[in-house]
């Protein structure tokens, strides 16, 4: 039976900051759950408001891991800052790649687009760039748990949606602390909430034929799909055998380590 996570009866409205949620509540290993206010995800922060900024404030954050690159902070704004807290930023990969990306969509190259995105090639981008995270970001992934099992909760992290790269941090958090996948996937996939979605940016009355097929073209990407998280998971079968060998193997995530961060991220 598939378990439903936590959701909070009441989440913060957030004007400038997307996808905000606290992963406090989900069931993980041993009959413990997450501890509220220990662990956040979000989009970025460069749109916080001084209203969403106080209430960022009072949350206690020690740390903020940011995992948007050079061109995401250049295109949104580098984060706002919040008093005595540390941000750390650990690029990741993009699943658009970045600027180069970017400049193409703004070019409205549609015939450009339709070779590089048509045809599933947009879903299929995605999930090679989440196997791609897994497996080649090991360094990042494993700094950012023993840093959880350390000193820099309460946490806080996002990318530029808060679906992808923040996202895959998340589940692998939430895998180190024995978390189901089940729950791990069901979210993830609370970032298609509406009110919860990264807005495509889009050009003034851009509602013409050739501008929805290229918002059709470019959905994929603005969509956390099921079928994207479990072909990071499968990676990790695939390369590790298991989650516990990924965890120790592939981040060096010693089990001393692990427990301290059970030990600060779960109930007792």
């Amino acid at each position: 039976m598939t378990q439903t996570p936590h959701v909070p009866s009441t989440e913060p409205e957030l004007a400038g900051v997307r996808n905000f949620r606290d992963l406090g509540g989900l069931p993980a290993a041993g009959g413990r759950r997450v501890r509220h206010g220990v662990l956040f995800r979000s989009g970025h922060l460069a749109h916080a408001t001084e209203d969403d900024a106080r209430f960022l404030t009072s949350l206690g954050l020690h740390t903020v891991f940011d995992f948007r690159n050079a061109a995401d902070i250049a295109l949104d704004g580098p984060d706002v800052e919040l008093t005595g807290v540390r941000n750390v930023n650990l690029p990741l990969n993009d699943p658009a790649h970045g600027a180069e990306f970017w400049n193409m969509v703004r070019a409205r190259d549609l015939a450009h687009l339709r070779n590089v995105l048509a045809d599933g090639r947009a879903a299929e981008r995605m999930a090679e760039t989440y196997r791609e995270v897994v497996t080649g970001r090991t360094a990042e992934l494993g700094h950012v748990l023993r840093a959880l099992s350390e000193d820099s909760v309460p946490a806080l992290m996002h990318c530029a949606a808060g679906k992808d790269r923040a996202g895959l941090s998340v589940a692998v958090t939430l895998l180190a602390l024995g978390v189901g996948r089940d729950v791990i996937e069901a979210d993830y996939l609370e970032s298609n909430a509406p009110h919860r979605r990264y807005r495509m940016r889009r050009a003034p009355q851009s509602t013409g034929p050739e501008d929805r097929e290229i918002a059709e073209l470019l959905a994929p990407m603005f969509e956390a799909r099921a079928a994207y998280l479990r072909a990071a998971f499968a990676e990790i079968d695939g390369t590790w055998g298991t989650a516990d060998r990924y965890l120790t193997d592939g981040l060096g995530l010693s089990p001393a380590a692990r427990e301290r961060l059970r030990d600060r991220l779960l109930t007792d």
